[in-house]
């Protein structure tokens, strides 16, 4: 049997107990998911009497609403508050330091808090109403109600028991309109839990995220669980920034646009088929400790996108290669507004798709002008160029500056061995940013063929050369200095640092698809500075399609 969102093969993990107990007659099948709106119809019928049979007439709740206020509610919070202030007021209290004070008041502080938790989540189950009528999404009308139906909900302070109404019908899961109001996971860890796990799996590893919970909360998760409230918790990144409409900019601001893709050490049943045939016949399975040539087929390309907004900055040649520190370059475009988006389930074409659709939301009207900064990637040009052809936008391909000077240095290398090549480098350098492009090439070509080099030592000559040659149509730095463009992809270059090589390449690591591609979404969101209000979507589709969606017309009764 699947877990509920079919992406965890070891859901049980998660929800601390038999998937059957909980699922009950209405567990479905579902595809890998993306964002909540694929766990529609997904039920959140984890009660404790979810697998009994149905009902018999004698165990149905009469009209009208179940029981009392109770007017010792809570009387188990006021034992534990009035234990802590016996405590204080004691003699074992009076000899101890602050720090023993502080560390026996946040652990019985964190129970006093819980039992204030549990205590009111039983006064909501004592005041719910019985409904007269509960109706499904499928129009079936559940007639039979009882009492009794509670589930653990594991929370920041420990683990309470939720009570609540059943209503039943035969053949059909039961719904709980209570549920629905307290918005209630699916799974047995409450969304504060899930908050804290995202927060702290996307800024180290999933170990230290555990010990980070367990510090703040005194709450112990294990390495699986984390990875999969994580998981859970980034499902919304798309369907967020499809609706979020950002801060319209000025008409004469750059919008720049760039991508970039980065390895990724994977497991191998995470690896590309090619990459996974590759590594059979590369030989048998690497050491524990990876070196650089050992990660060659043990790595998935991760896609990074972004989009920001720039101010023109105009500049000439000499600013970028100033020959003495005398002259004082003028300063470049300053990037602002930064959006970053990441994949390593998707190709490159569809986040350069998701780039593009930034994009559009940025400058709808297409009045600003559009470059695209690339590090000269045949097959990222092309996707660019094919979006931009779909969608009827001009778009300014710019391949990055500094890896044609990473080629020239690799020529100079391969052209003077025995001598300093620096101010060769530089004027070759200078006539490129002056549009000389293809007589840099040339140039390269004749140097290698004058000193008789021969094909094989000739080769990283040839390769700088063909280089210039091949993107000579996207060097046209003339232009872009004039018109204030970037020319540099540090962005980009950046994103990959902070998104990918900062997380997911610590030693050790090797990744799976659904965690990798979580921790990739859920870095993006917070160097994007949207977390706070990405959480609050996420939360609000949590209640749609997990609860919502079970109602006729997606409409929750109210039992309060």
């Amino acid at each position: 049997m699947l877990g509920v969102f079919g992406r965890f093969p070891r859901v049980s993990r998660l929800w601390g107990g038999s998937q059957d107990s909980y699922f009950g007659c209405r567990s479905r099948r579902c595809s890998y998911p993306t964002s909540t709106t694929e766990v529609a119809n997904v039920t959140a019928d984890l009660d404790t009497r979810c697998g009994e049979l149905y009902a018999s007439g004698d165990e149905l709740l009469p009209e009208g609403s179940v029981g009392s206020d109770g007017a010792a509610a809570f009387a188990p919070s006021q034992e534990q508050f009035e234990s802590l202030i016996g405590f204080l007021d004691g003699t074992d209290a009076a000899g101890l330091s602050h720090a023993e004070l502080e560390e026996r008041l946040d652990r019985d502080g964190r129970e006093l808090l819980r039992r204030l938790l549990a205590d009111h989540l039983a006064l909501r189950a004592v005041r719910e109403k019985r409904l007269e009528q509960v109706v499904g999404d499928e129009g079936v009308r559940r007639a039979r109600v009882e009492s009794g139906h509670a589930r653990a909900l594991e929370t920041v302070f420990g683990t309470v028991s939720v009570e609540r109404l059943a209503y039943r019908a035969p053949g059909l899961g039961n719904l709980h309109p209570a549920d629905a109001i307290l918005n209630l996971p699916v799974e047995r860890h409450s969304h504060g839990l899930r908050k804290l796990a995202a927060v702290e799996a996307a800024r180290g590893s999933f170990q230290d995220a555990v010990e980070a919970i367990e510090r703040s909360t005194g709450q112990q998760l294990g390495h699986r669980q984390v990875q999969e409230l994580a998981q859970l918790a980034a499902v919304d990144f798309e369907d967020f920034y499809a609706a979020r409409r950002p801060k319209r900019s000025k008409p004469e601001q750059l919008l720049v646009l760039s991508a970039d893709g980065k390895g990724i050490v994977m497991r191998p049943d995470a690896l590309r088929t090619q990459t996974a045939t590759r590594r059979v016949r590369a030989g048998p399975k690497p050491k524990t400790r990876l070196a650089g040539s050992e990660k060659l087929n043990c790595k998935r390309m991760a896609e990074i996108g972004a989009v920001y907004d720039a101010t023109p900055a105009l500049r000439t040649a000499a600013d970028i290669l100033a020959r003495d520190d005398s002259h004082e370059p003028a300063p470049g475009p300053v990037a602002a507004n930064k959006w970053l988006c990441a994949s390593i389930v998707k190709d490159t074409g569809t986040v350069i798709k998701h780039v593009f659709q930034e994009a559009d939301r940025r400058d709808p009207k297409r009045r600003r002008t559009w470059v695209a900064l690339v590090d000269g990637n045949n097959h990222q040009i092309q996707r660019i160029r094919s979006e931009a052809k779909a969608r009827g936008v001009e778009v300014t391909i710019v391949v990055d500056f500094i890896h044609v000077l990473e080629y020239l240095w690799t020529a100079a290398s391969c052209l003077f061995p025995t001598l300093n090549p620096a101010e060769w480098v530089h004027l070759q350098a200078t006539r490129v940013l002056e549009g000389h492009a293809s007589k840099v090439a040339g140039t390269i070509r004749r140097t290698a063929t004058n000193r008789r080099l021969d094909p094989a030592s000739r080769k990283l000559a040839d390769d700088a050369a063909n280089y210039l040659t091949s993107k000579a149509p996207y060097l046209d730095y003339p232009t872009a200095l004039a018109n204030g463009w970037p020319i540099a992809t540090g962005i980009i270059e950046g994103a990959c640092r902070h998104l990918v090589k900062d997380r997911l390449d610590i030693t050790g690591a090797r990744w799976g698809l659904a965690g990798a591609e979580a921790i990739l979404k859920l870095r993006a969101i917070k160097a994007n500075g949207d977390f706070d209000q990405y959480w609050d979507y996420h939360l609000a589709q949590e209640r749609h399609h997990v609860h919502e969606a079970r109602y006729l017309d997606h409409v929750v009764p109210n039992v309060t």
